[in-house]
């Protein structure tokens, strides 16, 4: 299977929709998953396992992630991408997450996310998109500020976290306030 990538300086960024999903987990082994998705351990693995089985694209819902590929060693060391896409209302949420420590403050997820916002309003017609984030994650909350994304309300206890409710700081960014700005 030939994947698309958008490049970035120090990154190659491994375009996976759920037809890239369906070909991996149809004819990868275990430990070609495990590449796939830069995790090691098998519980992770199996994690990748429930999200694709349990379905990750309803009729009117669906995703389009990158892996974060690092040019020198290959090593996949995270993903940044869109979920909860409704494609009909031309918004999406966006996630982003590094695998291990190492990868962190070393501003991977800065060069991803630009390019990545840009296919989202260019490639996959957004009009809106939408990050969630923790009150609690100030590097979070700086990298989405500093992308141009701007607070627009609080959600309380909105998701669960090893059994514990937490809540949301809800951020957006509009399509046109994109483009004032770049």
């Amino acid at each position: 299977m030939e994947f698309e990538y958008l490049h970035t300086e120090r990154l190659l960024l491994r375009k996976s929709t759920i037809v890239e999903y369906n070909y991996v987990f149809n004819h990868y082994t275990n430990n070609e998953l495990k590449a796939f998705f830069g995790i090691t351990l098998d519980h992770e693995l199996e994690k990748e396992k429930e999200k694709f089985y349990g379905g990750y694209v309803t009729y009117n819902r669906s995703f389009l992630f990158f892996h974060l590929i690092d040019k020198n060693t290959q090593v996949n060391m995270g993903g940044c991408g869109f979920h909860n896409w409704f494609a009909e209302h031309a918004r999406s949420e966006i996630g982003y997450a590094l695998l291990h420590n190492d990868y962190k403050q070393k501003g991977f997820m800065t060069e991803a996310l630009k390019p990545i916002i840009q296919y989202g309003f260019e490639k996959m017609s957004l009009n809106r998109i939408e990050a969630l984030v923790s009150p609690n994650n100030t590097a979070s909350i700086k990298l989405i500020e500093k992308s141009g994304f701007s607070k627009e309300g609080y959600l309380r206890e909105h998701y669960t976290n090893k059994g514990t409710k937490e809540d949301s700081v809800l951020y957006g960014l509009l399509k046109k306030e994109y483009y004032n700005t770049i």
